[in-house]
Parts: structure tokens; C-alpha cells; sequence
């Protein structure tokens, strides 16, 4: 069985690369995307995807640091983006966020360059909306995104629908262990239009400290019996979603 965590951010995770791959090996977790928030770890997920076959680059600039840049040191991260277009696979973690900031403006403005780099690319788009929820599929939908996946979605079910509907991808964290909400919308969203995640290190299935994507199974199983189908088939059709919209044979 090949596992895949589709979102993380290693280079905070505590402990050595090396020790954290080696764990993600012995549970078959076989594809990491790892998402960048700046510049910084924009470039140490480069590295991690050159030292280790499992981890996949995913370059951004997570909305609450962007607020913190100009237009250009923006534009110029974009650039770099760009210009490392073979070695990425996704353009995140990238989105709104109205929990931290109520400055909407920069963030939307912020916001749709990353959309729009994605499509120019024809990657997907992993996003972060929290308490922002309808405005960034307001901005997707205007803009005409077809590669998204929304990132531990916490918005309402109305709201899922429409996603749904636009034939997104919601990314499913390991804590669907005891969260309600994320167990209903595994009930609720196709399963050809789920993937799952660690958000590693944060969000620990047993809420404990230290995430890390060796435990993305957790997710895995708790879809699988939640769907009523076993954890082989489960596996095989999140990896054929991976392979549809990563694009990848």
C-alpha cells in the first residue's frame, strides 16, 4: 500500500529528517508534500525533496506572513516559484486567514496572484481559509480554479457542498480520529475527492505534541471505516486521486 500525506510542514518538526522519513517508510507512507510558508521554507522544502524520494515540494507564502512583505519581495518569491517549476508539485500553503487578521484586502490581493501562478503552471493549489471559508471560494470560483484542495477545511456544510460541486479536493487531517466535524464531511465528500493530511507537527490524531506524516494512516483508517470499505481500497483510491490531479502516472 502506498500512503500519502498531503500536507505538511517538516522543517518544523522536531527531531532529525532522516528519523522522521525512516518512521513514514515502516508505515508505507511513500508520498510527503511538503508546503512551504516563505521564503525560508521554501527553500528547505527544496532540499528535503532533493535528500528524500518521498517528500514532494509544495512553494507559498502562508497568509499571515505575506501580510509582513511587500508587493515586490512577494512578486520576487513568485519568481523563484516559477522559475522551480520542475521541482514542484503544488503551489501552497498559500490562502486567507481572518482568525489572525481582519486586513482582507492584501490577503485577497495576496491570494489571487498564488491562484493565478497556479493555473499558469497547471498545479494544484493547496489552501488555507481559516474563518475565511466563502471568501476564498468566492476568489477561486471568479478566478476559474480548477486544481484546488482545500487544506483541514472547518467551514460549514453549505459551503462544502459548494465545493463538491466545483470537484475539489478537501484534505482530510489525522485528528478525523476524534473530530466530529471531520468525520461527517468523510461521510458527507466522495471519496474521489479526498486526500489526507498531518498538518505535522501540528494536529496530532492522539492530541499529543510533535505531528508527524507516519500517522497520516489514521486518517486513512478512520475514512475507511467511516466509507465501509477496507484500508486497501481506501489507499488505492486517494492514490489514484493523487495520480489524476498531481497529474502524475
Amino acid at each position: 500500500m502506498v500512503f500519502i500525506d498531503v500536507h505538511c510542514h517538516l522543517e518544523r518538526c522536531k527531531g532529525n529528517a532522516e528519523d522522521i522519513i525512516s518512521r513514514a517508510r515502516k508505515e508505507n507512507v511513500e508520498i510527503i508534500v511538503n508546503n512551504g510558508v516563505g521564503k525560508e521554507a521554501n527553500r528547505k522544502t527544496l532540499e528535503l525533496s532533493k535528500k528524500f524520494n518521498e517528500i514532494k515540494a509544495a512553494l507559498g507564502i502562508y497568509p499571515l506572513d505575506a501580510l509582513k512583505l511587500t508587493d515586490k519581495e512577494i512578486d520576487t518569491e513568485i519568481e523563484f516559484i516559477r522559475k522551480n517549476r520542475d521541482r514542484i508539485v503544488a503551489i501552497g500553503e498559500v490562502g486567507l486567514d481572518l482568525k489572525e487578521s481582519k486586513e482582507i484586502e492584501k490577503q485577497i490581493k495576496n491570494f489571487e496572484k498564488f491562484i493565478k501562478l497556479s493555473m499558469a503552471l497547471d498545479i494544484p493549489i493547496i489552501v488555507h481559509s481559516r474563518k475565511a471559508e466563502k471568501e476564498c471560494i468566492d476568489i477561486l470560483e471568479k478566478i476559474g480554479a480548477k486544481k484546488v484542495i482545500m487544506h483541514c477545511f472547518s467551514g460549514d456544510f453549505n459551503l462544502v457542498k459548494r465545493i463538491k460541486n466545483d470537484g475539489w479536493f478537501f484534505s482530510i487531517p489525522a485528528i478525523i480520529k476524534f473530530s466530529e466535524h471531520f468525520q461527517k464531511m468523510a461521510k458527507e465528500i466522495p471519496i474521489e475527492q479526498i486526500f489526507c493530511e498531518t498538518d505535522s507537527p501540528y494536529l496530532h490524531p492522539d492530541k499529543k505534541m510533535n505531528n508527524e506524516p507516519a500517522l497520516v494512516v489514521e486518517s486513512y483508517k478512520k475514512i475507511a471505516e467511516i466509507k465501509g470499505i477496507g484500508l486497501k481500497e481506501c489507499e488505492s483510491k486517494i492514490e489514484n486521486n493523487y495520480k489524476n490531479l498531481f497529474n502524475k502516472a
